[in-house]
């Protein structure tokens, strides 16, 4: 298999659309936006590449239908997850790891769910991994179906129609046209630098509290053992 900058061949948004055209298009974003199986596909990039596709022609339909029709896809697919964490609940967190199933997944949206609460369906739309799983982790917690909704539908539209005209705007920039994989790479580091500070944030967290844990253990306060070291 062929390696691109941005990972193998069948991950790559040219190659996708190419093969597959708008119909593979709405599939992998209805399966990143709810299904497990989906968290691994390339969303973010593979909107921007459509929408400086469609502005230059190369994809051969109107840009408000295919921003409609992705914004239909990523709605239907996070309530699909929605619906399944209902159905599953708390079994999902008993679920052992696979190759395409990690619980650690289930945790980082779980956790995210618990910080920002309903507003966590949109900001996790741009927060690859954690997108997949939130709606899931929202059923698991039955949120209010009304609210769920709700978000929902603004996420999906802020999501799928707001990164595919922002690749149409850009699309229209020479320097843009002429180093697409560049900026394709830029797009996928953008988008998982959240889950890179979540990272080291909670490695941090553990650090400091595996510290606190051995002071407590031995007896000793942590200001204490410092002027113990300086003596």
């Amino acid at each position: 298999m062929n390696t691109l900058a941005l990972g193998p061949t069948w991950l790559d948004p040219d190659y996708l659309l190419e093969q597959f055209g708008l119909i593979g298009l709405l599939v992998i974003v209805f399966a990143e936006s709810g299904l497990l199986i989906g968290f691994f596909l390339p969303g973010d990039s593979l909107l921007f590449t459509t929408g400086l596709l469609v502005t230059t022609g190369v994809l051969d339909t109107p840009l408000w239908l295919v921003c409609t029709l992705v914004v239909i896809a990523a709605i239907l697919g996070d309530q699909v997850g929605y619906l399944f964490g209902r159905k599953v609940g708390p079994a999902l967190f008993k679920r052992p790891d696979s190759k395409l199933f990690k619980q650690e997944n289930v945790e980082k949206a779980h956790d995210f769910f618990e910080k920002y609460g309903p507003k966590s369906l949109v900001l996790a739309r741009f927060v690859p991994i954690v997108r997949t799983f939130t709606p899931i982790i929202a059923g698991v917690s039955r949120m209010n179906y009304r609210s769920f909704i709700t978000f929902n539908i603004i996420g999906g539209v802020l999501w799928g129609a707001g990164v595919t005209l922002l690749g149409a705007s850009l699309g229209k920039v020479e320097f843009v046209h002429k180093n697409i994989e560049a900026i394709l790479i830029l797009i996928v580091l953008i988008s998982v630098l959240p889950i890179v500070i979540e990272y080291l944030r909670a490695r941090s967290k553990n650090k400091k509290a595996a510290a606190a844990g051995g002071d407590q253990a031995d007896g000793t306060p942590p200001s204490s053992r410092g002027r113990h070291a300086k003596r």
